[in-house]
Order: C-alpha cells, then sequence, then structure tokens
C-alpha cells in the first residue's frame, strides 16, 4: 500500500516540472549551438561511443553500422566495439570494423582475454583506449537516431552535468500482448518516475544504455565496479553522493527490442531486482548519511528497494489463504476493507501512472493503449516469483554471474536461449494454490478478493506455463 501510494508523489512531482523541464532543455540546446557557431568542427567535444557487446549475433551488425552514420563533426567522433563474445558474433563484428574504417570512420574493437566483470569490466578497459571526453554507450538492441549526439551534448553546460540520459522507445511493441504491456510498463519509468526524480533534486539512474556520460564524473564517482548485477545503476548514485546531475532528456528518443519470451523478460527482470538490492545494500547507509533533503532519502530508498514490492506480493499471495482460515474475523465487511482497501490503494497509484505516461505519448490513441493496464497488472503479479528469489539472493549475498536478455534483431542468424529452472512449477503450483485462496475466500464470505486473486492465478498459470513451453522447446 506504502508503494502504491508513493506514486501519487511521483505523479505530482512530475506533472509541476515536464513543461518547465521541456523549455530549459531546448533553451540549453539554442545556447550552445549559438555560442559554437562559426567556430567549426573543433567547437565541438570529442566523444567516444561504446557499444558493449557479448554474443549478439542478430543485432551486432545493426547497431554498428547505425552508431557509425551519427551526424557529428569528423575527427570528433570515435566508436569502441567493446566484445567480449565468444560465438560467431566476433567473425561479423572484425569483417563490419574493417569494412568501416576502410571508408574512414574512426572506429576499433577492443577485447579481452577473459569476461571479468562482465559488462562493467569491459567497459572499464576500454576507456583506457578511448580518446573522448564524452562517453555514449548504446546496448546492442537499441537503434539511435543520428541527431542523438548533436541533441545530448548541448546539454552539458552545467559543468556538475555528469550523465544525460535519453528516454527508451521500442521496435517491437506491437509484437505480441507480452510486448504491449511491457512497452506501458517501461513508458511509465521513462515518462513519470525519470522527469520526477530527475527535476526535483533526487537521486536518478542512467539505465545502462541511451546515455552519454562525462568522463570526469565516472572518474570522480570511481569508475564502474563489478560487485552488482546493475553496474548502471552503482554508477549513478555514486557519482550523484559526489555532487553530480544526471539529466533526463524526455524528449531524446532511442528505440529498442522488448524481449519477446517470457524466459527473456523474467531473465531481464531477475537481473535488475537483484543488481537493484546488491546496489542498495551497498550505498543505502551512505545515501542515508549524506547532505541531502528527507525526501531525497525516502525516493532513494523507494527507488533502490523498489523489488522489494515484488517480494511483499509473493508474501501476500502465501498468507492470505491460512489467514482466512484462522481468523473468524476476517469475513464479512470488515474483512473485506481488511483486504481489499490497502490492495486498491496499492493498484491504483501504479495504474494511474502508467494511465498518465500514455496520454503523455500517444494523446490521440491512448485511450486504445491502456486497455493493456490488465495485461501488465498481471504479468506483474505472474514474475513476482522469479523477481523474490532475485531479492533474496540480493539481501543473502547469493552471487551469480550476468545473464544477458537474448535479442532477435530483424533475422533470426542464432537462436540464444535462457537456461531450464524450476520457477515455472512452483508459479504454476502457485495459480493453484491462488484458485484455493478464492475458494476460501467465497466460503469464509469476503467476495471482494477474488477480483486480486484472480489476477494473481492467472499471472503464475500464464507466466509459468508460457516458460515452461519455452524451456521445453529447448529441451
Amino acid at each position: 500500500m506504502i508503494y502504491g501510494l508513493n506514486t501519487y508523489v511521483l505523479l505530482f512531482l512530475f506533472g509541476r516540472r515536464i513543461e518547465e523541464t521541456r523549455s530549459r532543455q531546448a533553451e540549453q540546446e539554442k545556447t550552445f549551438l549559438e555560442k559554437i557557431e562559426g567556430r567549426g568542427d573543433e567547437a565541438w567535444p570529442m566523444v567516444t561511443t561504446q557499444l558493449p557487446l557479448y554474443n549478439e549475433l542478430n543485432v551486432a551488425e545493426r547497431i554498428i553500422r547505425t552508431v557509425a552514420k551519427l551526424d557529428y563533426p569528423k575527427g570528433r567522433h570515435q566508436i569502441q566495439v567493446v566484445d567480449d563474445s565468444t560465438d560467431e558474433t566476433r567473425e561479423l563484428v572484425d569483417g563490419v570494423v574493417a569494412e568501416l574504417q576502410g571508408e574512414g570512420v574512426d572506429i576499433m574493437v577492443c577485447r579481452r582475454d577473459d569476461r571479468v566483470g562482465y559488462k562493467a569490466g569491459a567497459l572499464k578497459e576500454a576507456m583506457k583506449t578511448a580518446s573522448g571526453e564524452y562517453f555514449a554507450i548504446f546496448d546492442a538492441d537499441f537503434v539511435p537516431d543520428p541527431d542523438f549526439l548533436k541533441k545530448t551534448v548541448p546539454l552539458f553546460q552545467n559543468e556538475k552535468t555528469g550523465l544525460v540520459q535519453a528516454r527508451w522507445g521500442h521496435l517491437n511493441a506491437e509484437h505480441s500482448s507480452l510486448t504491449k504491456t511491457q512497452s506501458v510498463g517501461i513508458d511509465g519509468h521513462f515518462v513519470i518516475e525519470q522527469v520526477a526524480r530527475a527535476e526535483n533534486g533526487l537521486f536518478l539512474n542512467f539505465n545502462g544504455t541511451a546515455g552519454i556520460w562525462r568522463k570526469e564524473a565516472i572518474e570522480d564517482g570511481g569508475g564502474w565496479h563489478a560487485d552488482t548485477l546493475t553496474e548502471d545503476l552503482d554508477l549513478s548514485y555514486r557519482c550523484q553522493l559526489k555532487g553530480w546531475k544526471l539529466e533526463y532528456a524526455i524528449d531524446v528518443v532511442v528505440p529498442a527490442e522488448l524481449p519477446e519470451t517470457y524466459s527473456a523478460f523474467k531473465s531481464q527482470q531477475f537481473r535488475w531486482a537483484k543488481g537493484s538490492v546488491q546496489t542498495a545494500k551497498k550505498l543505502m547507509s551512505t545515501v542515508m548519511a549524506s547532505p541531502i533533503s528527507l525526501l531525497a532519502k525516502t525516493q532513494a530508498a523507494f527507488h533502490l528497494l523498489h523489488y522489494v514490492a515484488h517480494l511483499m506480493m509473493f508474501t501476500l499471495a502465501l498468507l492470505s489463504l491460512p489467514l482466512t482460515l484462522i481468523l473468524p474475523k476476517f469475513s464479512g465487511i470488515g474483512g473485506s476493507v481488511f483486504l481489499i482497501i490497502p490492495l486498491i490503494i496499492a493498484t491504483l497509484g501504479p495504474s494511474i501512472l502508467y494511465l498518465t505516461s500514455q496520454r503523455y505519448l500517444h494523446p490521440e490513441k491512448w485511450t486504445e493503449r491502456i486497455l493493456w493496464l490488465p495485461g501488465m497488472v498481471t504479468i506483474g503479479f505472474g514474475v513476482c516469483i522469479s523477481n523474490s528469489r532475485a531479492v533474496i539472493e540480493a539481501l543473502l549475498g547469493v552471487k551469480s554471474g550476468f545473464v544477458r536478455t537474448p535479442k532477435k534483431g530483424e533475422a533470426i542468424k542464432k537462436t540464444y536461449r535462457t537456461k531450464v529452472d524450476w520457477v515455472p512449477f512452483a508459479e504454476i503450483a502457485a495459480a493453484f494454490y491462488c484458485l484455493a485462496t478464492m475458494i476460501s475466500f467465497v466460503v469464509q464470505g469476503v467476495p471482494g478478493g477474488l477480483v486480486f486473486f484472480f489476477f494473481y492465478g492467472i499471472g503464475f498459470l500464464v507466466t509459468g506455463l508460457r516458460t515452461f513451453q519455452e524451456q521445453r522447446v529447448r529441451a
């Protein structure tokens, strides 16, 4: 319920700053262009674009060629393909890079003998041979527009701006019900939450891609660390604790692929959930001891511990059945108020947040897009077991390697699969447990609980069955 109430705070903070933010950033861009007018290409700062890759055969060529076409003064843009691949991607990368070098593109391949530190380790190593004072970073499945650098570099006029993060768009939102519901959820984060945090003195996070860093900020923040699965969130907080400001450019959009399978989606969510709680364990005490406002500290706690809500959701699913059996007072109107009112508050707040993001982004067809809200709620329930596992592993200090999310690209050259595990069986069992809970609600006279546990049950069942089906195909 508390997490749900906090979404109203974020909505308020978004509403009072959004237009001011857009006009300020437009003015910054105008001022920068006026300042460098007539000074030639040398007036533009040197930028290094880094492309971290690991076995991305389906999308590696697309991102390399896309970045090579970025509109930026010749001689002021270096490209580093940071390739940790162990499969055919290596040969593909070498061929494309050699071709572009022959065309005069300033591009190089950075490789290591091992994958120590995963993405963080690769980026840290590549910085040693980088010539830029700014670092743009794109994951393999992103497709930036040619004007990305010319839209983001002017936003660094404040000497304490350490990062400019762009908004994620979607290449395949219409592919399936899964991608449609994901797009609504991601829009809520990038439209409402990021603006609310960036423009109200709160801690913002680099989203790992589609952003551009000031080199000095990275170094002052302590550089890339590999002790969490979310090196982007970790570095963001360390830099802000050092006094750096992170800018969010809502009107600069970089589209990317959404996971098209439940296995890939859960793998991505697991990494984000575990990494954010690992970062909370690492930095929360420092954040709370820092000289920032109480609002900033409170919002940092909600931000870093966001995925703990999934553990709470799963706990609620487990406890509701015994609660109906052992507490006679739980029946009737009193029981409905006791359970249903907090659930309504917890569900309604996020739903309004997502609705607002769709009205902002799609004023002509937002009513059509919000029809996917029930699906998003259902999937949110469905992944809470997997995310709960991630939270518990992070709290207990269980180590695990970086598992990347498979991408499809425009043409599938190779099929990458996520690993087989026991979670889908737990999700299917939880669906039947929710059915038993619904029956108990009826017997005990608390029919209001049926709606919520119907979504719980459907979410567990769909997620479990689809994941099992995907893993069975792999087996």
